[in-house]
């Protein structure tokens, strides 16, 4: 599969979208993240040695977010062409989206973490995310990760380091400079998320997420007219 060359502004979108789920899950669903996994790892590895009981919703968000990715895979290869292929996945994170936001209104406020409802939306959370995630990977041409926070904020550490070590030894610092550019928004665009996503939850519940939802929706618009013809003789090529 090939990747598609979009406006910088996606991958920033992204990210808020993420950092806004991140932050309701937070919130309403006990302290699960859903953007990335690495703390479902921990907790299944202490509750595996520990023998202590954690929430379902936890323990099931690893194998939920790697298939949310494996089917993220075939339908990018269904579609066959990079354009429609992204305006599929994005279509799937939009419906896990809702999906997660219809049932976090059903069920909210959740008084436990193991009620059906809140099961059912911690997962359909890290089911969105997981697709995000694996869609960025394959189809974004040079994008970061929209997700992963840890490895852009180490990745922007090394940036930020050689930028500096090219001003003292005075030499091009054009690539670092391009690869500081490209990544800070991203990160700034997981924060404002995550920010605009705790204020909205405080005052519209999940409801604030209908935003996030919209947003993908428009960038399903863009990807299907990137892929007509027309669109691409007078914006370019877009396949790299």
């Amino acid at each position: 599969m090939r990747t598609i060359a979009v406006p910088r502004w996606m991958p920033v979108l992204l990210a808020f979208i993420a950092g806004t789920v991140d932050a309701c899950t937070f919130i309403a669903l006990f302290g699960l993240f859903v953007a990335q996994v690495t703390g479902s790892f921990v907790l299944v590895g202490v509750s595996a040695i520990s023998g202590h009981s954690a929430a379902i919703g936890r323990l099931f968000a690893i194998p939920v977010f790697f298939l949310a990715g494996v089917a993220a895979v075939f339908l990018a290869e269904a579609a066959r062409r990079p354009a429609r292929a992204l305006a599929v996945t994005l279509a799937a994170e939009g419906v896990l989206v809702a999906c997660f936001v219809a049932t976090g209104m059903a069920g909210e406020p959740f008084h436990s973490a193991n009620t059906p409802l809140a099961i059912a939306a911690s997962l359909f959370g890290v089911a969105a995310m997981g697709v995000q995630s694996a869609l960025v990977r394959l189809l974004l041409h040079a994008a970061s990760s929209t997700n992963v926070m840890t490895t852009n904020t180490t990745q922007a550490a090394i940036d930020v380091a050689h930028w500096l070590l090219a001003v003292m030894r005075n030499e091009d610092r054009t690539e670092a400079a391009r690869r500081i550019a490209a990544l800070a928004p991203v990160l700034a665009g997981f924060f404002a998320g995550t920010a605009a996503g705790a204020v909205g939850f405080q005052v519209a519940g999940f409801r604030c997420l209908l935003v996030s939802i919209a947003a993908i929706a428009g960038m399903i618009v863009w990807a299907v007219r990137a892929g007509r013809p027309a669109s691409r003789r007078e914006s370019g090529p877009i396949i790299s």
